[in-house]
């Protein structure tokens, strides 16, 4: 008799003990890698922090959270619940890009303009404000769809030129060479946060937000059938390429960020 309630009792411990252990697991998909999307899983009553930031966690315990193009250090990931807290440090890997020199260039190739300083700057602050939208939509849990339903890749994340010796912005997106009014779709139900007709550099421009920092945007488009606050679905016809803004021919510039960083769209699109 004694024997078997010290077994209860040993049963009881560890059950007790397992259940602490799981009680603040979280679960991640993506890897960790420069510019990465990754979508993580905890219980829904956690609080999550990635390195010093809080983040959302949503009803059905999904978070979300990206890797810099040129981040350096491991990621740490906090997971709090009942005064029980857990830390995940993830190493993330680095990645190669690709980078092009070219010389000789005009210089107004080169440089924009002083007259246009301002109107950039007045841009740029719009870009911005949209990324930083923290809403609660969920919808970056699912899974997105390419914008095209037939383009050649032809520019990657990442890639960075050199122009008469000066290093320009990297490459944050894909570009997608298609003709001139090929409809474009929507990659992920969102919201309209961002419509812009004639943007200095990139043209014809929207940005969507999906939730919890998550935001796409789609650059350099001819027609634009969407307008600020809109609610759009997956697949739905938002646009048509162009070739609006800086650029050299009809193309879809498209990018995915969280908040502020840039992310890589091929790490959430089939594109084989």
């Amino acid at each position: 008799m004694v024997v078997g309630l010290l077994n209860k009792t040993l049963v009881l411990f560890l059950l007790i003990i397992f259940s602490n252990q799981n009680l603040n697991a979280a679960e991640f998909t993506g890897k960790f890698v420069q510019g990465s999307f990754i979508l993580g899983k905890v219980d829904p009553k956690s609080e999550v922090t990635i390195d010093s930031r809080k983040v959302k966690v949503s009803k059905s315990g999904y978070f979300v959270f990206g890797l810099g193009r040129d981040r350096k250090n491991n990621i740490i990931i906090k997971v709090l619940k009942d005064n029980q807290l857990k830390t995940y440090e993830k190493k993330v890997i680095k990645r190669k890009y690709k980078i092009q020199k070219i010389d000789g260039l005009p210089e107004k190739k080169v440089t924009p303009p002083k007259e246009v300083y301002e109107r950039i700057k007045r841009e740029n602050k719009i870009i911005v404000n949209a990324r930083e939208i923290e809403s609660d939509l969920t919808f970056f849990t699912k899974k997105f769809i390419n914008p095209l339903d037939k383009a050649i890749v032809t520019g990657v994340y990442g890639s960075q030129r050199i122009l008469n010796g000066k290093p320009k912005w990297p490459h944050y997106g894909i570009d997608f060479a298609a003709k001139e009014g090929t409809k474009i779709k929507a990659m992920l139900d969102g919201t309209a946060t961002m419509v812009e007709s004639d943007l200095f550099y990139t043209g014809g421009t929207l940005i969507f937000d999906h939730g919890h920092g998550i935001s796409t945007l789609y650059m350099h488009m001819k027609d634009i059938y969407v307008k600020k606050g809109q609610k759009i679905k997956q697949g739905d016809i938002i646009g048509t390429v162009g070739s609006t803004g800086r650029s050299t021919g009809p193309h879809l510039d498209v990018r995915l960020n969280w908040f502020g960083v840039r992310l890589d769209p091929a790490t959430v699109l089939n594109l084989n």
